[in-house]
Formats: structure tokens, C-alpha cells, sequence
């Protein structure tokens, strides 16, 4: 528990209004959107809240002073349980730090605090005809802190990337309370270190990011999007593949089996081939009307080839907006379909795709679990859920052994354990297995050096006995 004269201290930095403790409050930020059940839940001692970066300043410097644990949270939208704090102490929510402090249209640049979301980033530079494109499933409602702390991606990332590639310069707090500032507008910067993308997907555990300046581009002016029934997963996962090895570079190329058009199906009004087995949602754009309407033609012949069974194109940015409708919807769709739902963030090279999705339906089947299969297939993002009960004794370990192979196929074949979640304390157990000791030991080195006591986000990547507590 933090003191009562402490809680006084950082009351006096934020306000009464905001630093809470009252159990109703602490409950509200005790969990985030992963798959995590806590029992009993790890309430923060104190919810803080503050609204300038010389308030989260003075903050750590208290609960550096006092060995205070502190979690950063934007909107809680995270899957890998990365803003729940597991050593109480302080929860700093910077959903208050929500100011757009400039639009550098010549620059194609826009300088943000973290509390601002992802959505209303784009819709503003949209109005300037300049994009953001990043696009997180909870882009509507998370932070581009939360964003910036997890290097999320998004469905465009194929072709335009993730978060780490429009990040130009940040404003981070240490656990000391010192401010920094990174990078900036400069293109070219070879100033030392490059903290700038050190911060970026760091969890929360080396800093607290307050800004950012984010790169911009401009407006695509077409797009064409196109939504594919295949007979076959094999068949759909062939189709990407093979548009991408024919030179094209969708912006977005989405993958979804049957148990997810099912589970779409129990929600919204949306009828599919009772054939189809596995659903494609991809969309080029650019410059050229010209040039898209032949992309997605070729897209259509690569279809025909793989045995589509049905294709609809958009004809309208509204018949658009309401096929990529379809896909937003998808996580909590199929998260209804079980009691549990364990879903992993894998990413593999582009052209072991279709392989690693062979191999976890072999495993899930060797394990008799039912499971949805989607995710990012134009960057070779997947994210397996295994559809569960957890409280089932017996269910339970075939559910572990399953992922377990499921980490380990994706390592055979070149991948990662986490494309755009992070590994928070979900994947914490693998970490080893991807980066091997030596590489485990560089990321505490760091974490030592920057934070020494601890205090940032404990007991997040690596497990609580290999954390770098005094």
C-alpha cells in the first residue's frame, strides 16, 4: 500500500479529482482486453491521472523516491495484458493528455500528447488529405501512446507498416521523473543511439511516453477493395502469396476460415457460399484509377486459379467501409463462440504463411481443440485463437501444449512470438526460446540502466524470478 502522506504528495501534483482509490475505481483498471483471467484481480493502490508532462514528471520522481510501483495505461485495449499492474503501486492513465498540438502540413508531420486516439489522428489529418495509416483493430478507441508502447500494426501494414515506421521523435519521462525528447523532424538523424525506436514497443517498461511526432503521407486518391470466398483455406492462403509474389502490394490483405465467417455470421447480416471455407477481405489503392482497377483484376484471375467460389467488389466507398465493416468485427464474434478464447499474435516470413497455417491445424487437431484461424496475411500476422473452457481441468492442458507447439513451429520457421500485441505477460514463459539467454540479458541490461529500480511496469516481458529488482 502507498502511504497516505504519498498519495497527498502526488494529490497535490494532479488534483484530488484524479488520483483515486476508492475499490470501485482501482476494479476499473485492473484489466485490460487480453485473455488474461486474474484471480484475484491486481488492483492498483492508487489510479492517477494526469493531464500535463510535467505532472507525469513529478509523479515518478515521488514514486521513484518511494519505490512506487508504475503502470502506464491509454485506453486498456491491449491483448497481452501489458497495462494491468501486477505489483499494485500506481496505475498513471493518460487518457487526459488528449491535445493535438500541431498539423505540420508542409512538413506532413503532426505532433500529438499519448492520450489521443488512434482514430481521431487519422480523421484529422484525413481533412488536410493526409493519412495516417496505421490501423489497429481498436484504432477507434486506443491511445497512440498505448500504440507507440506495443509497436502496434494494424491492417495496412502490408504495405505501409506498423507504428515504429511513422514515429519520428518522442517525449518520454524516465522512471526518475527526467524528461527527454527524441528524435524529431529532421529525416535523416544519426545522433547516437536511436532511443526514438527504443521507446517504441517497450511496454511501458523503459519510459512514459507524454508526445510524439508522427510522419505523415499523403492521401491515397483510389482504392479498390475486394472481398474473396475460397472452397479452401489452402486456397486463400495460395491467393495472397501469389499476388504478392506477382509484384502487387495490397494495402490491406485480410485472412478469415470458416469458424470466423460463422461467427460473423451469428452477429450481422452477412451470407457466404455454404462451400466457402475460408474468406480473403484485400484492398489496393493509390494514385491511379487506372492502375487499381488492373490490380484488382489480376487479383481476380490469382482468385480463379485457387478455386473461388464467390467475389464481390466494392462499387462504393460505403460498400467499402462496410466489407472492412466485416473484418473489425471479427475478434469480439468469435470471442463469443467459448467460454476462453486463447489467441496468439504470431508472425512468420511472408512466404511460410500458408505453411504455418497448415501446421497449427494439425495441431489443434492433434490436441481435438476447436479454433478460428485469422489475422494479417499480406505481412505473414496471424492470430490462431484456440475457443476453449480454461476452468475445464482436462481441457486446460491440451490448451497449453497446443500453443506451445504453436510458438515453436513459428521459431522453426523464422518467425516471432508477437507481430503487433507485445509480449506482456502472456508470452513471457517463450521469450527465452525466441531471443535465447544472451539476447534476454541485453534487454535487462537496458531495462537496469534506464530504470534501476524497477519501478516501470514490473513484471512484464520476463518472468518475475529473471526481473531486474534491487
Amino acid at each position: 500500500m502507498i502511504a497516505k502522506e504519498v498519495i497527498q504528495k502526488i494529490r497535490d501534483v494532479v488534483g484530488q479529482a484524479h488520483a483515486l482509490d476508492s475499490d470501485l475505481d482501482r476494479f476499473g483498471y485492473s484489466y485490460d482486453a487480453s485473455f488474461v483471467p486474474l484471480f484475484p484481480p491486481s488492483l492498483p493502490d492508487l489510479v492517477v491521472r494526469p493531464r500535463t508532462t510535467e505532472e507525469v514528471a513529478a509523479v515518478m520522481k515521488i514514486a521513484n523516491e518511494h519505490g512506487i510501483p508504475v503502470t502506464a495505461r491509454g485506453a486498456g485495449s491491449g491483448r497481452t495484458g501489458g497495462s494491468i499492474p501486477l505489483q499494485d503501486g500506481i496505475s498513471l492513465c493518460l487518457d487526459r493528455m488528449k491535445t493535438i498540438i500541431e498539423l505540420d502540413e508542409k512538413n506532413m508531420m503532426i505532433t500529438v500528447e499519448a492520450g489521443v486516439r488512434t482514430g481521431d489522428i487519422y480523421n484529422v489529418c484525413a481533412q488536410k488529405g493526409l493519412f495516417y495509416p496505421p490501423d489497429p483493430a481498436s484504432f477507434k478507441y486506443s491511445t497512440i501512446g498505448g500504440n507507440i508502447a506495443e509497436n502496434a500494426g494494424g491492417m495496412r501494414a502490408v504495405k505501409y507498416g506498423v507504428t515504429h515506421n511513422f514515429v519520428m521523435g518522442l517525449e518520454v519521462v524516465l522512471a526518475d521523473g527526467t524528461v527527454i525528447n527524441t528524435g524529431g523532424k529532421s529525416i535523416k538523424n544519426v545522433t547516437g543511439y536511436n532511443l526514438t525506436q527504443l521507446m517504441v514497443g517497450s511496454e511501458g517498461t523503459l519510459g512514459i511516453v507524454t508526445k510524439a511526432i508522427l510522419r505523415l503521407i499523403p492521401m491515397p486518391k483510389y482504392r479498390n477493395t475486394l472481398l474473396l470466398m475460397f472452397s479452401t483455406l489452402d486456397g486463400a492462403c495460395g491467393t495472397i502469396h501469389q499476388m504478392l509474389q506477382s509484384g502487387i502490394v495490397p494495402a490491406s490483405a485480410e485472412l478469415m476460415d470458416r469458424t470466423c465467417l460463422n461467427a460473423i455470421a451469428k452477429n450481422r447480416k452477412f451470407e457466404f457460399p455454404d462451400t466457402a471455407q475460408a474468406c480473403i477481405i484485400t484492398e489496393v489503392d493509390g494514385a491511379e484509377e487506372y492502375e487499381i482497377k488492373k490490380q484488382g483484376e489480376q487479383i481476380e484471375t490469382i482468385a480463379q486459379a485457387n478455386g473461388v467460389v464467390e467475389l464481390r467488389v466494392a462499387k462504393t466507398a460505403q460498400e467499402a467501409d462496410d466489407l472492412w465493416a466485416i473484418r473489425r468485427a471479427l475478434s469480439p464474434a468469435v470471442g463469443a463462440l467459448a467460454p476462453d478464447r486463447v489467441s496468439e499474435d504470431i508472425s512468420v516470413p511472408r512466404n511460410e504463411f500458408p505453411e504455418i497455417v497448415r501446421r497449427i491445424r494439425k495441431i489443434v487437431d492433434k490436441y481435438n481443440l476447436d479454433f478460428a484461424v485469422y489475422g494479417h496475411a499480406g505481412d505473414g500476422n496471424l492470430h490462431p485463437s484456440i475457443l476453449c473452457d480454461m476452468s475445464d481441468p482436462e481441457q486446460a492442458p491440451r490448451v497449453h501444449k497446443a500453443v506451445e507447439e504453436m510458438f515453436a513451429a513459428t521459431l522453426e520457421l523464422g518467425g516471432t512470438l508477437s507481430g503487433e500485441h507485445g509480449i506482456g505477460i502472456t508470452k513471457q514463459h517463450y521469450l527465452k526460446d525466441a531471443l535465447g539467454e544472451a539476447g534476454v540479458v541485453v534487454l535487462k541490461s537496458i531495462k537496469k540502466a534506464l530504470d534501476p529500480k524497477g519501478i516501470l511496469n514490473p513484471g512484464k516481458m520476463w518472468l518475475e524470478e529473471e526481473t531486474v529488482h534491487d
